[in-house]
């Protein structure tokens, strides 16, 4: 199997992975674990994971003032805003307006690159993006409505998650080309719980989890071990091989994923006004990751 093959593999999968935790996050979430009690447990068991891994089959350290710092960021960018942003907008909004909001992460990949690594941005793509954000604004104007799924908070801090994880696509570019993906993945992870333990803990040991039905505990094994170990890994380890644009591009296939997952379980519904709106989005972005 080519390697090119197998980078669109794991990037598909962590599509489908992603895709499926919009819906099944609202089923644990506030009703059984707050949403940052929810991250505490999901970022603390991939940072244990992680770092035995790391410490006792790769061995490998970050070296240098610069990596080590560029680490640390990617912690707070990849892990603790970008989780703490996303959990709280989801707990507000629908899953079908969070994931279609997500798709403008390669928008925000894009500004970021030419930003800090001088990527020449085209016509082209400033319409995409001048495309993709009305798309974006009119889906979150439309939710300020009480009949509306959407939640105008919700939404807000899901494109503040976006953007958080678009920074850190491009941050972590670099370290992925010098080390291996579990010594960056347990890096960023080891940083992300010592910043949203403190948002959490209280969450933490609030509920009654003897209480749980198994529905439950099989959707929090979910969002820690698929969610959050095995899509972070994947979409890490893809970065060697891919540019952070074209993992970026995969966010096309959340929404899909999403609005299959949520519309079978009833957790939310398609309206022609948010299929407008998506196709703003998907427009926009398309004309952002099409290259020659």
């Amino acid at each position: 199997m080519s390697k090119q093959v197998q980078v669109h593999g794991a990037l598909f999968l962590v599509a489908v992975i992603y895709g499926s935790n919009y819906s099944i996050a609202k089923e644990v979430m506030p009703a059984y674990v707050g949403p940052y009690g929810l991250i505490v447990i999901r970022v603390v068991s991939a940072a244990i994971f992680f770092g035995i891994f790391s410490r006792l089959v790769i061995r490998e350290k970050i070296v240098g003032w610069a990596d080590n710092l560029r680490s640390v960021l990617c912690g707070f960018t990849g892990i603790a805003i970008n989780q703490l942003c996303f959990f709280g907008g989801l707990n507000l909004t629908s899953p079908i307006n969070a994931a279609l909001l997500m798709v403008i992460v390669p928008i925000i990949v894009l500004i970021f690159s030419a930003i800090l690594l001088r990527e020449r941005v085209s016509l082209r793509k400033v319409s995409g993006i001048v495309l993709a954000c009305a798309g974006a604004f009119l889906l979150i104007y439309s939710s300020r409505g009480e009949s509306n799924s959407g939640n105008l908070w919700g939404d807000l801090l899901i494109v503040l998650n976006a953007a958080s994880y678009g920074l850190y696509l491009v941050l972590v570019k670099p370290l992925m080309q010098k080390y291996n993906a579990f010594t960056i993945v347990s890096r960023i992870f080891a940083v992300g719980a010592v910043i949203v333990v403190p948002f959490g803990w209280q969450q933490v040991i609030a509920p009654t989890y003897s209480s749980f039905p198994t529905e439950i505990w099989w959707a929090i094994v979910f969002m820690v071990l698929a969610v959050t170990i095995v899509a972070y890994l994947f979409n890490t380890w893809a970065l060697r091989y891919a540019n952070p644009s074209l993992v970026g591009a995969y966010i096309y296939l959340q929404p899909l994923m999403a609005i299959f997952i949520a519309i079978g379980f009833g957790k939310d519904v398609f309206t022609l006004q948010k299929g407008i709106y998506a196709l703003l989005i998907f427009t926009g972005v398309y004309l952002v990751s099409r290259t020659r």
